[in-house]
């Protein structure tokens, strides 16, 4: 039996390995509704790395809450209208969003944007969040940290590597529980928190931190962008495409901003708690809450880190790899779960030193990338693309020379790290990071004057 013809039989069953790698997904095999997006898209983002940016907003940016809560959504929404355009499309395709990639960057030059999704989001955010896992169940349970990440990976990649049908659940039921226990915690956390206080000494401020704030809040939201029709492509082709992106971004707009906001409240609250991050967040929380909350961090870091690994074996696999076995997408889980688990090993002595770093690399090679996708798309909007997605030999590597472009000329200038300062923002502190905004534009200019006059030809030639 062929990967295609599994499909069907795969269906919409649960305790199944999802077979096969990156082919279309069959009218047969579709199920599903656009509300259950809803779901997949709250609880991979109810989690204390979602939590943790609006900590940096306060403290690292030196914003206070209100100015936090302005930065953070206007970034979290920039995100959610991102994901709002890119799910829609995933049922009308029915494939992976990387391999609706290679109309804008070519068969092999998506290998460049897939390898930049594989090693930031699978890897980087799978280390990321099975950390703060980690850290919540060694508070919890007293196992040592090594232990508990092992038990958060081992959990995740399970998931992962059964597939979509399986994913989709874990969310669904995680959904009520961390809802309710960050429900309880929200209200308790404003209870304490000092909401009118003046932003903390020592950060940023002004302008810059602002805009910081604004480009870290659209890193965490965007970083879920390349994942969008991953979790879409199952749906029926006949699925209205303003609910299918309607739910997708609704869920990651209010859960981001829901515990970004909490987070930048917990910033407010007086505490002399020491320890991990996750253990000054729970300080002020009483006992038995305390304890809910750090279940729930554990469980909120599987939730994410299922559609981590997911989506970034995905990606491996859309490079055009190809194995002698059926399980291709299911083996690469198993693979990206082991190098994320020592990545994240490494990284357990200064998890959080790096954080904000992190949150803006991502933003870095995402804004470019989209700025060529969304060209893309605009310039072939009414015309048939299908017989391009699986074509070996077609090549755009105009897609490819704009989103390098971008990405070099913007980091070159506008990149504001701790290891490395961009010519402008050395000049321009108080631009804080714009490096994204850069990127996309740069990287969307230039694809509209590299690919225009060749897409249209293209199109008079079929």
């Amino acid at each position: 039996m062929t990967d295609t013809e599994a499909r069907p039989a795969y269906g919409d069953r649960v305790i199944a390995v999802e077979p096969g790698g990156d082919e279309r997904i069959p009218e047969d095999a579709r199920h599903g509704t656009p509300r259950e997006l809803l779901w997949t898209w709250m609880s991979p983002n109810m989690e204390f790395a979602t939590v943790f940016v609006g900590v940096l907003a306060v403290t690292a940016y030196g914003m206070n809450f209100w100015q936090a809560s302005l930065g953070l959504a206007l970034g979290t929404a920039l995100g959610a209208v991102a994901h709002y355009l890119l799910s829609a499309r995933g049922p009308l395709h029915g494939v992976p969003q990387m391999v609706l990639g290679r109309l804008a960057f070519g068969h092999r030059g998506n290998i460049l944007p897939a390898t930049f999704m594989s090693v930031m989001c699978g890897v980087g955010w799978f280390a990321t969040n099975s950390v703060s896992g980690a850290f919540a169940l060694n508070t919890l349970t007293g196992l040592p940290k090594p232990a508990a990440l092992l038990l958060i990976v081992v959990a995740q990649t399970v998931f992962a590597v059964v597939g979509h049908n399986l994913v989709q659940a874990v969310e669904r039921f995680a959904f009520p529980v961390l809802a309710i226990v960050f429900l309880i915690v929200t209200v308790v956390i404003l209870g304490k928190a000092h909401l009118g206080a003046p932003a903390p000494a020592g950060g940023l401020g002004g302008a810059g931190g602002f805009l910081l704030t604004v480009g870290t809040a659209f890193g965490y939201a965007a970083g879920w962008n390349p994942y969008a029709a991953d979790y879409s492509r199952y749906l029926p082709a006949t699925a209205a495409r303003a609910a299918v992106g309607g739910y997708a971004a609704l869920g990651l707009f209010l859960s981001c901003c829901w515990l970004e906001l909490l987070g930048a409240a917990s910033a407010t609250v007086t505490t002399t708690a020491q320890g991990s991050p996750t253990d000054v967040f729970t300080a002020e929380l009483p006992t038995p809450l305390a304890d809910l909350t750090l279940l729930a961090i554990a469980v909120g870091a599987v939730a994410a880190n299922a559609l981590n690994i997911y989506s970034g074996a995905m990606a491996f696999v859309t490079m055009g790899f190809k194995f002698s076995v059926r399980m291709q997408r299911a083996l690469v889980s198993v693979v990206f779960g082991v190098v994320g688990f020592l990545v994240a090993w490494w990284a357990l002595p200064d998890a959080a030193a790096d954080y904000e770093g992190f949150l803006l690399i991502v933003a870095y090679w995402i804004g470019p990338w989209l700025g060529v996708v969304f060209v893309d798309e605009y310039l072939r909007r009414g015309r048939r693309i299908d017989h391009l997605l699986y074509d070996r030999g077609y090549s755009n590597w105009g897609g490819v020379a704009a989103f390098l472009i971008g990405l070099i000329v913007s980091v070159l200038l506008f990149s504001n790290q701790q290891k490395f300062v961009g010519a402008v923002a050395k000049a321009f502190p108080q631009l804080g990071d714009i490096t994204f905004f850069i990127g996309f534009l740069l990287s969307g200019a230039a694809y509209a004057l590299l690919a225009r006059s060749r897409i249209s030809r293209a199109a008079v030639a079929a």
